[in-house]
């Protein structure tokens, strides 16, 4: 009798269900399918696909979801990122094309140090397919001139340099929740919106690093807006901040063009991806909720 009880409970452990590498949930935290996602995907105009920058199950199912709506799409489908800046548009076009070597593209633009295990295969999966990838993200350089001299530092640039930007003024408002929260956790308030000819505020460091963090939103926002044609899907990675809570580039799009249909994807990484909390509900119209022991990549 007790030998048969251990070997019942032997078989009750090794026979549990397997463990699920991720789950895709609604906004409502219901149970979601990659089916379901990758249909609504197929239908927006636009998506934007919050990554945990050194997630290797985030950087895996981008390129799931990019390979599901290039078969689908059929031609209209169009890549951007966040990691490509819009000064080297030019370097990752010509790559794209098949111009130039995988090598060349290196020294041309300025790649992210984990650009070959997480970014090369989406934009080698473009240059093999011919899929246009948009570089979405304001120079790095602007970002930080306005981190240091706030917003009226912009007026200050070239006609080619704010071409590489959103389009001056720059509305940013510091009362948005993604805003407020970053200025909070820096010791900083704001309770005003400031464009881009503000009186006054930029000696408010922490402000000023809030409205650097905003101009990557709006510039990733304005590019996509630039490249997006009628009956394109436009499938855009960007860190997760960028675009959870329904703000930062969702924002941005919605204020010039409240018509279009967006999905949102953000990713979370849980110790229990099966009983997600209530916190993480609305983060997105999509959350991928991954096992915070998942392998990263850097």
């Amino acid at each position: 009798m007790r030998a048969a009880l251990l070997f019942l409970c032997f078989i009750g452990f090794a026979f549990q269900p397997d463990k699920p590498a991720y789950q895709l949930y609604t906004a409502s935290l219901k149970a979601a399918t990659y089916h379901k996602l990758a249909q609504q995907a197929a239908s927006a105009d636009v998506v934007l696909f919050g990554e945990l920058h050194n997630n290797a199950l985030c950087h895996w199912l981008e390129l799931q979801l990019t390979k599901s709506l290039q078969q689908e799409k059929k031609g209209a489908l169009v890549l951007g990122a966040e990691m490509f800046e819009a000064d080297n548009q030019q370097a990752l076009t010509d790559y794209v094309d098949g111009r130039t070597t995988d090598k060349e593209f290196a020294t041309q633009a300025r790649l992210w140090p984990n650009f070959n295990t997480d970014y090369k295969p989406l934009v080698d999966l473009a240059r093999e397919n011919k899929v246009p990838f948009v570089a979405t993200n304001v120079p790095r350089k602007y970002a930080s001139l306005v981190a240091r001299k706030g917003l009226t530092a912009l007026d200050t640039l070239s006609a080619e340099a704010k071409g590489q930007i959103a389009t001056l003024p720059i509305t940013v408002d510091l009362t948005l929740p993604g805003y407020k929260g970053m200025l909070e956790m820096m010791g900083g308030h704001s309770s005003d919106s400031q464009t881009a000819n503000p009186h006054g505020g930029n000696a408010d460091v922490s402000a000023n690093f809030a409205r650097a963090q905003a101009i990557k939103d709006a510039t990733m926002a304005h590019f996509i807006l630039q490249n997006l044609k009628a009956g394109q899907t436009l499938l855009h990675f960007n860190g997760d901040y960028h675009s959870k809570n329904f703000e930062g580039i969702v924002w941005y799009l919605r204020k010039q063009r409240p018509d279009l249909k967006i999905v949102t994807i953000s990713t979370v990484e849980l110790p229990d991806i099966e009983h997600p909390k209530a916190d993480n509900k609305q983060l997105a119209d999509f959350i991928l909720a991954i096992p915070d022991d998942m392998a990263k990549t850097y």
